[in-house]
């Protein structure tokens, strides 16, 4: 997103949406620029976003030891994610893969992505930066590389019969990895510049306030019955469904650092053993103070 990349460059807001692994890399330096709020506005269940040629051999996630992968970049919070459940779910860990990372489609600037904030890589950790004029999309279908790990879908999926889905039932999967360890992960976070944090420490905890009341405001939209507020036909089943796996108290989305303490420590622990952060880090650690208590409406 370039609204992330402005932010993490030349620190333009105040205040901003910023993705977990590059706020987390900020930790990382002498005088971090930024705090964190618990209020979660992306997140998103991965193991959909994992893409193969279909000739390459890979028919269970196993198979993806000693395969090339294909990522836009190896700090994104969803491949951290994504190597974080292949070695945990499926024992592949990432020094048994190859990882080329670039542009997922052809860009007309033609030039190499670069990551948004510098990070250094785990001994034994192979990556590599594709070349100008590649992107990784193409690569797949034509068997340069043997699978995709990333947030966006592959033009490809679509295109060619060599590219699908390393988890064609992967709703039934996320559903199934869900139940197994109560984690929908985290993808982004609200953040504060820690200056401003520092001079005037109430502004954290009146947004979170406010971003409680609106997540209530966007339960209301969704349970709305009288006609429907977003442009699926069959709302009231999916939020039926998701209550039913999700929602032990009707919430299957929530803000708050007690409710996500354990997505958030899995994801703090993914993100030093792959070599990102330079220190474990716990997860009370990461937000602002007077933001841990709860402020569900």
């Amino acid at each position: 997103m370039a609204g992330f990349f402005r932010q993490l460059r030349f620190k333009e807001f105040d205040i901003s949406e910023l993705s977990l692994s590059s706020y987390m890399l900020t930790l990382n330096q002498p005088n971090p620029p930024f705090i964190a709020l618990p209020v979660f506005p992306s997140r998103f269940f991965r193991h959909q976003s994992m893409y193969i040629n279909t000739k390459a051999g890979i028919s269970k996630p196993e198979d993806l030891a000693g395969k090339k992968i294909g990522i836009p970049e190896y700090q994104m919070t969803a491949a951290v994610w994504q190597r974080g459940i292949l070695e945990d779910e499926y024992g592949v860990i990432p020094s048994q893969v190859q990882f080329y990372v670039g542009a997922i489609e052809k860009v007309e600037s033609d030039v190499q992505r670069i990551s948004k904030v510098p990070h250094s890589l785990p001994e034994g950790v192979t990556v590599t930066a594709i070349q100008k004029g590649q992107n990784l999309s193409e690569m797949l279908a034509n068997g340069e590389i043997d699978a995709i790990f990333s947030a966006s879908q592959p033009f490809s999926l679509e295109t060619s019969e060599n590219v699908a889905r390393l988890f064609p039932n992967f709703k039934q999967v996320e559903a199934e990895y869900y139940e197994k360890t109560k984690i929908f992960p985290i993808m982004h976070v609200i953040a504060l510049k820690r200056d401003l944090y520092q001079a005037h420490p109430w502004i954290a905890k009146s947004l979170t306030k406010a971003f409680a009341q609106s997540l209530d405001i966007a339960y209301e939209a969704l349970e709305e019955r009288s006609a429907l507020r977003y442009i699926l036909p069959w709302l009231e089943d999916h939020v039926i469904e998701a209550k039913r796996l999700m929602g032990g108290n009707s919430r299957w989305w929530q803000d708050g650092f007690a409710e996500n303490k354990h997505v958030i420590s899995k994801f703090l622990d993914y993100h030093y053993r792959q070599g990102l952060s330079q220190r474990p880090f716990e997860a009370e650690e990461i937000f602002a103070p007077n933001t841990l208590e709860s402020f569900v409406m």
